[in-house]
């Protein structure tokens, strides 16, 4: 069975993340099979906030280099959500 943490990873904090708190969007890594509704879903269970919307992407992994070995890192999956007026996650 799948949980809510199996689909929200965990969130990401970046500089670009943390400037988009202020218009109360906030940037999750989240499983590649994962969906819009079950992304709303997992976050407004964790988090309890209501989710207004939800954008995803998948990031392609970039070429990594150890030694003389070449290779590529794995693609992952993005989720920009946004809350609705009044909801806010609080970070630390």
């Amino acid at each position: 069975m799948i949980t809510c943490f199996d689909i929200v990873k965990s969130l990401l904090r970046t500089e670009k993340g943390t400037s988009q708190e202020a218009l109360r969007k906030y940037t999750f890594y989240v499983a590649k099979n994962a969906t819009k509704v079950d992304i709303k879903g997992a976050v407004e269970e964790i988090y309890k906030v209501k989710v207004d919307a939800v954008h995803t992407m998948i990031v392609a992994g970039k070429p990594k280099r150890v030694r003389q070995q070449l290779g590529y890192a794995s693609d992952w999956k993005k989720a920009i959500v946004t809350l609705k007026e009044g909801s806010k996650i609080e970070t630390t």
